[in-house]
């Protein structure tokens, strides 16, 4: 297994001290676009959010999932999605992703890009989002949410038609909640969740229902 954390850097952005105010999404989005590494990795996202790894990169992975994206999007940005979610249910105390994850990485001025495009989303959304609700963001309650997002995460990759985006504004919900540790939010994700759920039941029931339209004219010609 690789540590994520075992190479540090002096031009790293400093992780998450818990004797310290914790820093806001957009705050530490802003330090990694500012930092002089010439690419960012996953590797380094997931050190600079310390103890809220989690949630950032269930963001990370799960939200282009809930915009318009090619076909086969869902699939490829799935596949983290299980490793994340699985740690988070089970208990995990530090997030671990296989080498060839972590390693992936933008160069800087990508970074830099797409991080001034997404923070002023993120600091309205910090707005918002404050500590409350402590029961939906206990441990126990934490272990729910991942297996939750580990479901979900089945979900995103089935080909069903606009079927991805409702799991992936779920784990979205869910991935703010945990960051900021809102209650609110993770309602939220669970209320975003039973809707994917409701789709999922349509989508089968119609797809079984067009299966007996097809199958019972064959079935009636060779008499059964």
């Amino acid at each position: 297994m690789t540590d994520v954390a075992s190479s540090p850097s002096p031009a790293s952005v400093p992780a998450e001290d818990p004797q310290e105010p914790r820093r806001g999404f957009s705050q530490v989005l802003r330090e990694l676009a500012d930092s002089e590494h010439e690419r960012i990795s996953i590797g380094r996202i997931l050190e600079a959010f310390g103890d809220r790894a989690f949630g950032a990169l269930l963001l990370l992975f799960a939200l282009p999932n809930a915009l318009p994206m090619p076909p086969g999007t869902s699939a490829i940005l799935g596949a983290p999605l299980f490793f994340i979610a699985l740690q988070l249910a089970i208990g995990a105390q530090r997030l671990w992703l296989p080498r060839f994850i972590t390693e992936r990485s933008l160069k800087r001025e990508d970074f830099r890009t797409l991080a001034a495009k997404v923070e002023p989303w993120v600091a309205k959304l910090e707005r918002l989002l404050k500590p409350r609700a402590e029961v939906m963001t206990s441990y126990v309650a934490d272990r729910f949410t991942g297996l939750a997002c580990f479901v979900l995460a089945l979900i995103l990759v089935l080909p069903i038609p606009f079927g991805n985006m409702p799991p992936a504004i779920a784990i979205s919900a869910f991935a703010l909640g945990i960051i900021e540790r809102d209650g609110v939010a993770i309602g939220v994700g669970w209320a975003a969740t039973a809707a994917s759920f409701a789709i999922l039941a349509a989508f089968s029931t119609a797809i079984v229902k067009l299966i007996e339209a097809f199958a019972q004219p064959v079935l009636s010609f060779f008499g059964f």
